[in-house]
């Protein structure tokens, strides 16, 4: 039976997105590893399948290059919200995620004439049991030096639902990734902190209300943007005075997106606000381990040079800000 294959991507975070037919079960996870490998069309970061559901007008799951499954991906819903809602031909939807049904719309272009969409990020929680985190008796990591991770380096664990540490670093860790791989890398193999593993993104600000993100994601390593990673950091960055509450603007090796922090007492609502781009639609076989045989491809050019002029405009932007924000 032939299927059908999407190339999307968030932020430059890249997937392959595929709605599921019911009831023609398929090893996604095993799919997952087979068409994210590098040597496959330069792979991806992940798999998104869509399917109906009981709760919402349609259901997302993700799956990791390594075959594992994540709870959210912010990137990765922004593009399920454009594949529904043009769908259902609507501006606003709900999509069932594994932890809960999160509202998307689609919304004025973040640039150009990008198709951009805005989804909610959810739940939220700072208690280290939700990542889980283990570190000493603590109940929360809030802005703390951790000496056992690194000396210069204040770290505050926050889930979304995905775990996340968020690092807020001098340039220098910026500009050499290294120790961020060492440290991550560690943190996703057999540990004391996360048993489970966790997302470690490293935080530099550009100006006043923007800030620079690089994730090394669980399960994938360093992705070019991580929705639910940028939208803890614009949280974090906001909840320690970084940057204001409100509208945050994220760089990333990817691009940009923007993220709205809404805090009314203890309640905080996020918005991850971004591009939602399909570079190329794949027809072919799908076999039962996992191997995609493509028997056509469609690129979409107008898409592919539209976002690079994103990205260009993004990396003048974090420079401009670097150099007149030598201090920050």
């Amino acid at each position: 039976m032939t299927i059908i294959f999407h190339k999307v991507h968030g932020s430059g975070n890249t997937f392959y997105l595929h709605e599921e037919m019911p009831n023609i079960p398929y090893d996604w996870p095993l799919t997952a590893q087979k068409m994210c490998d590098p040597s496959n069309d330069n792979g991806a970061d992940g798999l998104l399948i869509i399917s109906q559901s009981t709760k919402a007008d349609a259901k997302m799951r993700v799956y990791n290059a390594d075959g594992s499954e994540a709870s959210m991906c912010g990137n990765g819903l922004r593009c399920v919200a454009r594949f529904v809602l043009t769908k259902l031909k609507q501006t606003k939807a709900t999509i069932e995620t594994m932890k809960a049904v999160l509202s998307v719309q689609q919304v004025d272009p973040i640039f150009k004439s990008i198709d951009t969409y805005s989804v909610e990020i959810s739940p939220v929680s700072f208690e280290l049991s939700s990542l889980p985190m283990m570190y000493d008796d603590n109940k929360r990591v809030m802005n703390s030096v951790i000496p056992e991770f690194a000396s210069d380096i204040r770290f505050t664990a926050v889930s979304v639902p995905n775990p996340h540490l968020i690092g807020i670093v001098p340039i220098q860790y910026i500009e050499e990734s290294q120790f961020q791989e060492q440290l991550a890398t560690s943190f996703n193999i057999e540990n004391e902190y996360f048993p489970d593993g966790v997302n470690v993104s490293f935080v530099h600000p550009v100006d006043e209300s923007s800030i620079f993100v690089r994730t090394f994601e669980r399960g994938v390593g360093f992705t070019n943007a991580c929705g639910t990673a940028m939208t803890a950091s614009a949280l974090v960055s906001a909840t320690i005075n970084l940057v204001p509450f409100g509208d945050v603007t994220v760089y990333n090796p990817g691009g940009f997106v923007k993220c709205v922090i809404e805090q009314n007492g203890e309640h905080v609502h996020l918005s991850l606000i971004g591009n939602a781009t399909f570079f190329a639609t794949y027809s072919g076989e799908l076999s039962d381990d996992g191997e995609f045989l493509c028997n056509s491809i469609i690129l979409h050019e107008h898409e592919i040079k539209e976002y690079k002029e994103l990205e260009h405009h993004s990396q003048l932007k974090i420079k401009d800000g670097w150099s007149r924000n030598e201090n920050l």
